[in-house]
């Protein structure tokens, strides 16, 4: 729906990822990944929240439950938070296959022979 269906140019390509219903089920969170930046991302946020009555409708015309919940949108920082932790930790794997390169030698050391 997102993709294919809300016409605002605020949306960037961007998926759901996760749904929290709140008990009861009068309320819900959406967490949505967006590719962009900061500002791509805020105006998603900005656009779905635009179409917030659009979408329960359409929810409800799809699913056919007496009552949708309220919907609010947030940004899922998940797998960019994910890719930096990848990341430092394969900077760290390098150092250490770079110190290790000197076999086993302290730094400063010489042979004595």
């Amino acid at each position: 729906m997102i993709e294919g269906e809300l016409s605002d140019p605020r949306i960037s390509f961007a998926y759901v990822t996760q749904v929290v219903l709140n008990p009861g089920g009068k309320s819900g969170l959406i967490y949505v990944a967006v590719d962009g930046g900061p500002e791509e991302e805020k105006n998603t946020i900005e656009g779905l929240m635009a179409a917030r009555g659009y979408i329960r409708h359409e929810l409800h015309e799809r699913m056919g439950t007496r009552h949708v919940p309220d919907l609010t949108f947030h940004i899922d920082r998940s797998e960019k938070m994910k890719a930096r932790i990848e990341e430092l930790l394969g900077r760290k794997r390098n150092r250490q296959k770079e110190g290790s390169g000197s076999q086993g030698k302290p730094p400063g050391s010489q042979d004595k022979t």
